[in-house]
């Protein structure tokens, strides 16, 4: 019972995969649709069942329902900088498909994803025992990583327009 949400992410992680291989027919547009894939497949893993890492080995968390923190603020800390690692690709993926959204809208979308993730994970916690902590620090640092994120995909567009202008001269 633990595993099924693990079963649900690879099945449509799987479905997803066939999708894009059947339907997408330029390559570098099918390549980064697979390995947007893939990290999100990463992602939903890490975040949605009770495999965890906890950056040098991967493990399988016992059994519970986890614990909730809404006050103590930690943000000194290798799992505050861990989330904000986890979440950069995110905020770059989403910035790539919302071009005309602005970093600070951004920011409060990073604020609406990491507390939906928060809210899945006590929820999942309970249903299924995969015990995940729901934790303000989280939020925090998966808002900030997809700010990040965002700020990357900004300066990689006006590197890339900067260079195609340059060249066009």
């Amino acid at each position: 019972m633990r595993f099924i949400p693990l079963l649900v992410i690879l099945t449509i992680s799987i479905i997803s995969a066939l999708f894009i291989n059947h339907n997408i027919e330029k390559f570098e547009k099918r390549h980064f649709y697979l390995i947007s894939l893939v990290y999100l497949t990463f992602l939903g893993m890490i975040l949605f069942t009770p495999i965890s890492f906890d950056g040098t080995s991967v493990y399988v968390m016992s059994a519970g329902v986890g614990h909730v923190n809404l006050h103590q603020l930690d943000i000194i800390d290798i799992g505050f900088a861990e989330n904000i690692i986890l979440t950069i690709p995110l905020g770059f993926l989403i910035k790539n498909l919302f071009s005309h959204v602005s970093v600070l809208s951004m920011a409060f979308t990073g604020f609406m994803i990491g507390s939906g993730i928060e809210t899945a994970q006590y929820y999942l916690s309970h249903f299924f025992l995969i015990n995940r902590t729901s934790d303000i620090n989280d939020v925090l640092a998966n808002a900030l990583g997809i700010v990040i994120g965002a700020i990357l995909m900004v300066t990689y567009e006006y590197i890339v327009n900067r260079k195609a202008t340059r060249f066009a001269k």
